[in-house]
């Protein structure tokens, strides 16, 4: 199996809901849900690839507070090295409504000060070379994204493949961002967006065809990934074949982190050599049982080897 990393953004998230509709400034609402949990792109899929059995590296940077360190008692030896910041963590309360949608307000916090330093201090290039690493949050670590090229020129130096799911930016898709995004991408063998991220930064209506206007852009031989929530997913592969699979029907408790535990069961079927129905097939199932299931579970190491092998 190849080895994986991640990087990126590690935080707080406080879950409430569900809410609808949205209440009146100066009142109170009473809701069913509550969950504070390790969140953030990056922790997201670091948990369920603990969950899954997956061998990984993270790195990530802590607020110097009782959130940061309950943060990397969360992940154990991995956050050892991680850099402390003097800033507060950052924190995210998401609300979940009725219809599956959910709204974020988060902090600014530690998050921005994550740098390239702090990456090579935590990263084992050697024992890294040859495999994959995942890129997220790229618009919440201001100081890393300022030195994405020169973490490219790393991972190219030591054939460490990237993904990268920027996550939705803070001001929105600007031109500005489609830009920075693209520049981004031209240096990446895989992309993983959901369906309006992609068909944003495309520019186009059809997922299909904005997957294979943003991989024109990318590496020789790249993989685009859509997430498609309910509908499942598309893969554009490396020879422009596409690839769609559908998602099982399920009762949704939680689809916060949906599509950062689906990169997660994606790339860890990927680096294991199996196809990419295959791959598409254990992330959505992976994921399906993650927003089903309260407290969340992914099934385990035994039903993710079961996934990755059953057909598509």
């Amino acid at each position: 199996m190849r080895p994986l990393a991640v990087i990126g953004n590690v935080n707080v998230d406080l879950i409430v809901g569900p809410v609808a509709p949205w209440p009146k400034a100066g009142t109170e609402t009473v809701v069913d849900h509550d969950d504070l949990r390790v969140g953030g792109q990056a922790g997201n899929t670091a948990l369920a690839w603990q969950a899954l059995g997956i061998d990984f590296e993270i790195a990530a940077n802590l607020g110097d507070d009782q959130f940061g360190r309950w943060l990397r008692e969360a992940f154990g030896h991995r956050a050892q090295n991680w850099p402390v910041r003097p800033e507060g963590t950052t924190l995210s309360v998401g609300m979940t409504h009725p219809d599956g949608e959910r709204t974020f307000f988060t902090t600014r916090g530690h998050l921005p000060r994550f740098s390239l330093d702090d990456v090579l201090s935590v990263l084992d290039g050697n024992r890294l070379a040859g495999g994959c690493l995942l890129l997220s949050g790229s618009f919440l670590t201001d100081d890393l994204t300022r030195d994405y090229g020169a973490l490219f020129d790393w991972a190219e130096a030591r054939r460490i493949s990237v993904a990268l799911d920027t996550g939705w930016p803070i001001d929105g898709w600007t031109e500005a961002n489609c830009a920075a995004a693209r520049g981004w991408l031209s240096r990446c063998e895989l992309a993983l967006f959901n369906e309006v991220e992609t068909t944003t930064l495309a520019g186009l209506a059809s997922p299909v065809a904005a997957a294979r206007k943003i991989r024109d852009g990318m590496k020789d031989r790249a993989i685009v990934v859509v997430k498609r929530g309910p509908d499942g997913a598309i893969a554009i592969g490396p020879d422009g074949e596409v690839i769609e699979v559908p998602a099982p029907r399920v009762a949704v408790v939680d689809t916060i982190g949906a599509g950062d535990v689906f990169n997660a069961a994606f790339l860890a079927a990927l680096a294991q050599g199996r196809s990419l129905e295959k791959c598409l097939s254990a992330a959505i199932r992976v994921a399906s049982r993650a927003i089903s299931t309260l407290p969340r579970d992914y099934g385990g190491p035994t039903q993710f080897e079961d996934a990755v092998h059953e057909r598509a």
